[in-house]
């Protein structure tokens, strides 16, 4: 996908079929703006569109890996308002997600859910291609031990954001970009994997 901004017509589709949904959100900010130069609709908003459009079943949505300087003093209040469960990056480094996981796996049950990950979640050392990079991320292993904690879930959606290939001449964010997307693909419901 392109910016972020896109997941928002994402999930008004899917909603309009499936009703609220939840969402399990990879990021390292929580893009829940109320405006940027005067617009409600930019890369930084689409969560918060989503809340006031009754498209998330806020008590199911989970945001990992956010972090960054901010203008608020709280930047998560919002969310947690919201009744989200924000992550922060911090409480993932050196660790494994698994535990987390599984908390996320009995909070999401079996009603429809919604994947979300912007490429900036990661560590810039692992992919400096993004718009808005942010030092101290989450590594490649625990992209995949999120996605993969996903299977088995009622997953109707899934995007992968941010992807910026020309700030990267390494080409090392396309890359682990499409292994994130391949990854997803592999933890929809009825695909067989070995």
């Amino acid at each position: 996908g392109g910016d972020h901004t896109i997941t928002y017509p994402i999930l008004q589709a899917l909603a309009a079929k499936h009703g609220a949904v939840g969402l399990v959100h990879v990021d390292a900010h929580t893009d829940t703006g109320d405006t940027a130069l005067g617009e409600r609709l930019y890369h930084g908003s689409p969560f918060r569109r989503c809340v006031e459009e009754g498209l998330l079943d806020c008590g199911r949505v989970v945001q990992i890996g956010i972090r960054g300087s901010s203008y608020d003093p709280d930047p998560n209040k919002y969310c947690r308002e919201q009744g989200f469960r924000v992550v922060p990056a911090e409480e993932c480094w050196m660790k494994s997600l698994e535990p987390l996981m599984r908390e996320v796996r009995a909070q999401m049950g079996d009603r429809p859910m919604y994947i979300s990950f912007d490429i900036d979640g990661l560590d810039p050392a692992y992919a400096p291609g993004t718009g808005t990079p942010e030092i101290a991320g989450l590594t490649p292993a625990q992209a995949l031990e999120i996605i993969r904690g996903c299977k088995g879930l009622n997953i109707v959606g899934c995007d992968l954001v941010e992807v910026a290939p020309m700030y990267d001449v390494s080409g090392n964010t396309a890359l682990l970009g499409a292994n994130l997307l391949f990854e997803m693909l592999c933890v929809l419901p009825g695909v067989k994997t070995l």
